[in-house]
C-alpha cells in the first residue's frame, strides 16, 4: 500500500528554517514525528533550490530515524522541481504542496505519478463554490484558513479585495461536509482550538509557530496531538475524524456572500 493509499493529515506539521528559532529543522521534524504528527511539509521562501533539497533530505532523515518513512508522508510546499531532484538523488519525499498561483496538481501528479501526495490550497475567496465544484481526481487534500491571523503567513486569508477573512467553526464543519476529499485546517491553530477544530469534521490541524516556534516543540507537538486523538475518541473514530461528506454547502455560500 503505497503512501498515499494510508494518507494521514491528522497532525500536520508546516516548517522550514524560518520558523524554528535557530534550531536545526530535522530536529523540529523529529520531536514532531516522534510525538505523533503524521505529515510533515518543508516549505520556505528563502532558501534556494539546493537548500531546500538539503532541507527535505534532512527531514527525511529525521523521520527515517522515528521509524515512519512508510507511514509519514514528507512533501515539499510549492517546488516540485525541488521534489523531483530529491528523487533524483535517492531522498525519499512523497509529494508536494501546491498554491492557487503555482504549477497545477494535474501536472504535479503526471510528472510524481500515482502514488505520490498532491495536495492543493484552497482559495481565500469563493471557497465552498471552489471546493464543491474542482476536479479533485489529481488532488488528495485541500488545505484551507486561516483559522486565525497568524505572523508566519500574514497575507493568509487576503481575498481579491484585500480583505482579510477567517473561518468560523461553523463555516470548516459545512465546508466539510461539501468537500469529496480531506480537508486540513491551519492558521495559529492553537490546542485550545482542537476540541472545537476536531467537532466539525474536518480532517485534521496543521500548524508552523506551534510547534517549531515553541520552547519545547517536543512537548507542544505532544498536547497537540494528545488534544485531537482524545477529541477524536469521544467521537467513536481514534483515526482521524475524517470527513462527513455531502452537507451545508448552500449555507456557507449565503455566509461568504453577506461579507
Amino acid at each position: 500500500m503505497s503512501i498515499r493509499e494510508k494518507l494521514d493529515i491528522s497532525a500536520y506539521l508546516v516548517v522550514g528554517p524560518e520558523n524554528t528559532l535557530g534550531r536545526p529543522v530535522a530536529s523540529i521534524v523529529r520531536a514532531a514525528v516522534e510525538a505523533g504528527f503524521t505529515c510533515v511539509q518543508v516549505r520556505s521562501k528563502v532558501a534556494s533550490a539546493r537548500e531546500l533539497i538539503a532541507l527535505t533530505n534532512e527531514a527525511a532523515n529525521a523521520i527515517a530515524a522515528t521509524g515512519h518513512s512508510e507511514d509519514v508522508a514528507l512533501v515539499v510546499d510549492d517546488r516540485l522541481d525541488v521534489v523531483l531532484a530529491a528523487r533524483e538523488q535517492g531522498i525519499k519525499v512523497d509529494g508536494v504542496h501546491v498554491g492557487q498561483s503555482d504549477i497545477p496538481p494535474a501536472v504535479c501528479r503526471a510528472y510524481l505519478g500515482p502514488d505520490a501526495v498532491v495536495g492543493l490550497s484552497a482559495p481565500t475567496g469563493e471557497l465552498i463554490d471552489y471546493v464543491r465544484v474542482t476536479d479533485v481526481q489529481d488532488i488528495d487534500y485541500f488545505g484551507a484558513g486561516p483559522l486565525h491571523a497568524t505572523a508566519t503567513k500574514p497575507d493568509c486569508g487576503l481575498n481579491a479585495e484585500g480583505q482579510f477573512l477567517t473561518r468560523s467553526f461553523s463555516e470548516l464543519k459545512q465546508l466539510a461536509g461539501c468537500s469529496p476529499i480531506p480537508i486540513v485546517v491551519g492558521g495559529g491553530v492553537k490546542c485550545r482550538d482542537i476540541p472545537a477544530l476536531a467537532a466539525t469534521g474536518v480532517a485534521g490541524f496543521f500548524v508552523v509557530s506551534a510547534v517549531a516556534g515553541a520552547d519545547d516543540p517536543s512537548a507542544a507537538a505532544n498536547e497537540l496531538v494528545s488534544q485531537w486523538k482524545h477529541e477524536c475518541a469521544l467521537k467513536g473514530n481514534l483515526k482521524d475524524c475524517s470527513q462527513k461528506l455531502g452537507t451545508g454547502c448552500e449555507s456557507v455560500n449565503a455566509q461568504h456572500g453577506a461579507r
